[in-house]
């Protein structure tokens, strides 16, 4: 017992730093997947049919194929066409593209929740489609949208682990880099999960505060 808690203390500074860098691999990515996916969102809603329909495709593809996959494609595909990018921003790319595709989804169900009143309201108002979305649907929609974007974050949160097979020094990589000098998987291992509950439980808080003070009236 004594030997397990002298493993933890010794471990906890190494798995606090690949928490840090999780939580500003998962910020990053979520801050660009909500970039993409509200330019996809609005672009899908107001622009015409051949841009819609390759959103839609993006939509699909991203949704439909798995994620490590989506990596590999952007860091080991991409340098075969002339683009070479460091593991940090392959990583941050490739969960922001897979993060946008849902994201995207989330808004434009967020949209559709919205009372077609709205949408004649800002009609009798005199303006224009567009400015009827940014400025009177796009605000409620977002206050729909809280539990899909928290749990999108929480979703990123372990899909970070992914972007370890790229050696991005987050929390997996380095718990395993602990157990390759340690040999102690079992322990170390479920440090690392306790530490992704942890997360998962205070973002699921904070999501429910924001739910209960951002709900719509009625």
């Amino acid at each position: 017992m004594l030997d397990l808690l002298n493993l933890l203390r010794d471990a906890l500074p190494v798995l606090l730093t690949g928490t840090g860098w999780t939580m500003t691999f998962a910020l990053a990515s979520m801050g660009g997947g909500m970039v993409v996916a509200t330019l996809v969102a609005g672009l899908r809603l107001l622009g015409p049919a051949w841009l819609v329909y390759l959103l839609g495709l993006y939509v699909s593809a991203f949704r439909g194929t798995p994620l490590l996959v989506q990596v590999f494609v952007i860091y080991y595909g991409l340098p075969s066409v002339g683009v070479q990018l460091e593991p940090l921003p392959a990583g941050v790319l490739a969960l922001s593209l897979n993060a946008g595709a849902y994201l995207a989804e989330s808004l434009r169900g967020a949209i559709a929740g919205v009372p077609p009143g709205q949408w004649e309201a800002a009609a009798s108002l005199g303006l224009r489609r567009s400015q009827a979305l940014r400025y009177i649907i796009a605000p409620q929609a977002l206050r729909l949208a809280v539990p899909s974007l928290g749990n999108t974050l929480i979703s990123l949160i372990k899909d970070t682990s992914l972007v370890s097979v790229i050696a991005v020094t987050e929390l997996m990589l380095a718990t395993k880099e602990l157990i390759s000098t340690t040999f102690q998987p079992l322990p170390l291992y479920l440090a690392a999960a306790a530490i992704y509950w942890v997360l998962s439980v205070g973002l699921e808080r904070v999501q429910r505060t924001l739910e209960r003070r951002l709900a719509l009236p009625g």
